[in-house]
């Protein structure tokens, strides 16, 4: 009997998640469907009851249910609990586990160009939900500075104080990060500027980038946004957010079907979607 999964959200016309799951279905010959489900906020009780009900076999969640979602599953994975969201649940017997794999993949993808990660001096600009999960996921890691900047300084001190693991932080604003941007190795962009439609626009000034620093945007449409050509300019690794995409893609797979799968087909079949050069 086929097994359905899928993701749910509002909107979620564009996500690239049914396109490279169910290439993976197909790929490993796993007799398996990924849906789409439009799902807005005051339906969310219903729709994960319904979920249930007709055995969804496990469903990734993206915005704005990331954190709404978590009072109707059974169990939480001690991660997604601390971060307060989850993007990817299990249904195993009718119970639903939800787990977090954005920090994990936001890792995952990183390692692939930095080694080691303890040692990395790292400036996080925002303090939003994937701020939460790359800063706590990099906290457990090892690597014990950490700063964050956000137009909002308040919210960036919320982040710090909630995070259970050891790790030095200094909160910045925007001007007080950009003053001292060559003292980071890498500094990660996790807001939404830069985004589709608005790409003319760049969270911080690049001026006293420090050359040698990789430049991560978790931000993959455009495929190089803004902040990641004036960084590239000025001879910085540069990083998309198609790695954190395919990784965290890739570990819910792992957790669905106990297979963790070919992360360069993924990452060649969502680059040709979005119209890149997959070499």
């Amino acid at each position: 009997m086929k097994k359905l999964y899928g993701v749910i959200g509002d909107p979620i016309a564009h996500s690239m998640s049914p396109i490279m799951h169910n290439d993976l279905f197909q790929f490993y010959q796993i007799d398996a469907h990924y849906h789409p489900f439009h799902i807005q906020k005051e339906q969310l009780e219903d729709a994960v009851n319904a979920l249930k009900t007709i055995g969804v076999a496990g469903f990734n969640v993206t915005v704005p249910h990331k954190g709404e979602i978590m009072k109707w599953l059974d169990e939480i994975d001690p991660l997604a609990e601390a971060i307060g969201a989850v993007n990817t649940v299990v249904n195993r017997n009718g119970k639903l586990t939800g787990y977090n794999t954005d920090g994990p993949g936001f890792v995952k993808g990183l390692r692939m160009l930095v080694q080691p990660l303890p040692g990395q001096r790292v400036l996080i600009v925002g303090a939003g939900g994937a701020a939460k999960a790359i800063y706590y996921a990099l906290a457990k890691e090892g690597i014990n500075m950490i700063d964050i900047c956000n137009r909002t300084v308040e919210k960036a001190v919320e982040l710090k104080k909630s995070c259970p693991f050891s790790v030095n932080t200094e909160i910045l604003s925007i001007k007080e990060a950009e003053e001292k941007l060559n003292q980071y190795t890498l500094l990660i962009q996790t807001t939404l500027i830069g985004m589709e439609p608005a790409t003319d626009f760049s969270p911080l000034s690049l001026e006293n980038l420090n050359r040698d620093a990789l430049v991560s945007d978790i931000i993959y449409n455009p495929l190089e946004t803004k902040l990641l050509r004036e960084a590239k300019e000025k001879g910085a690794i540069i990083q998309n957010g198609i790695d954190m995409f395919v990784y965290q893609g890739a570990l819910a797979f792992q957790k669905w079907t106990g297979i963790m799968p070919d992360t360069a087909r993924m990452k060649i079949n969502v680059t040709k979607q979005l119209g890149g050069n997959p070499c």
